[in-house]
């Protein structure tokens, strides 16, 4: 199987077409076809199927491509070991739900860009559920999940920090007279959510539902400074991680009321793939994440 082919394969996935394919890597058309077809003949199985200019992946070649983006990036590892020994340049992508990459990892990239800024990071948002899947295609090189610890046959998971959860509401709310909050309270609030598959939403929610509470109204948002601006303006409560909102709990602007979270405390982890070649840059940005775990763990009081 020559590497040349399976470059031109992903390629022809990221390009949508043979002939954006060949432009990119600078081939006549014939030969992207030819190459496929060598590949295709030698997997015994087709990898595309062709409807006109159409050009998308078969069942074979979506179980395929995985393999072929690991090869090619073993083989861009390869090359850099070769040309730059243990030199901390090349590039790191990860990703992490929008709690960890506002309030957790702006700081471990601010300092980590200050020591070594020839690193190319690409930080890319998502949901908890989807960050596995993320670093075992390959797509991701580390990923952070804000989630209970769990065990995954495939990845490295590293614990960091437990999150303690808060519900919040805006300052003279009534509940915050109440002590302690319990879901039957909330029935007739107006609770403002996170985005569907938030693993800290569904845990709240079951804990409403577990006491017969479905509360009469709910908005869902997409981001969490809208969320806090409308608690903040007297639309709703909300139930999000501490570490989101301690700002304005502690400007006044945002209330936080007597709610036991422990129930719905989840922990911030790292993931990579356990067959992933942990590269320099991979190694230091990982150290420096226990460095900042530390100090995460000293202001919530867990050391």
């Amino acid at each position: 199987m020559e590497l040349r082919h399976l470059l031109t394969f992903i390629a022809v996935v990221e390009a949508g077409s043979f002939t954006k394919a060949a432009a990119a890597l600078g081939y006549v058309q014939s030969s992207v076809t030819a190459q496929i077809q060598a590949l295709e003949t030698e997997l015994g199985t087709a990898l595309f199927d062709r409807f006109g200019k159409k050009t998308t992946l078969t069942d074979a070649g979506q179980k395929f491509l995985p393999y072929a983006q690991e090869i090619s990036k073993l083989h861009a590892l390869a090359k850099d070991a070769i040309r730059f020994n243990d030199e901390i340049s090349g590039t790191l992508t990860i990703s992490a739900p929008e709690s960890l990459t506002a309030f957790r990892l702006p700081a471990v990239i601010r300092e980590f860009k200050s020591r070594y800024g020839d690193v190319q990071i690409t930080l890319k948002p998502g949901l908890c559920w989807e960050m596995g899947d993320r670093v075992k295609s390959g797509e991701m090189d580390l990923v952070f999940m804000l989630q209970h610890p769990a065990e995954d046959k495939d990845l490295l998971i590293e614990p960091l920090v437990e999150e303690k959860m808060t519900l919040i509401a805006p300052p003279g709310h009534l509940l915050e007279k109440v002590n302690p909050v319990t879901p039957a309270h909330l029935k007739n609030e107006v609770m403002l959510y996170t985005e569907p598959g938030c693993t800290y939403r569904a845990l709240f929610e079951h804990t409403l539902n577990a006491s017969g509470v479905y509360p009469s109204q709910g908005l869902e948002f997409w981001s969490i400074e809208a969320i806090k601006n409308c608690v903040i303006s007297g639309l709703g409560l909300s139930f999000l991680p501490l570490i989101t909102v301690e700002g304005e709990i502690r400007q006044g602007r945002l209330s936080a009321l007597a709610w036991d979270d422990r129930p719905q405390r989840l922990v911030t982890q790292m993931a990579s793939h356990k067959k992933r070649v942990i590269t320099p840059v991979m190694r230091e940005f990982m150290c420096l994440v226990r460095q900042h775990a530390v100090k995460w763990r000293e202001d919530a009081g867990q050391v």
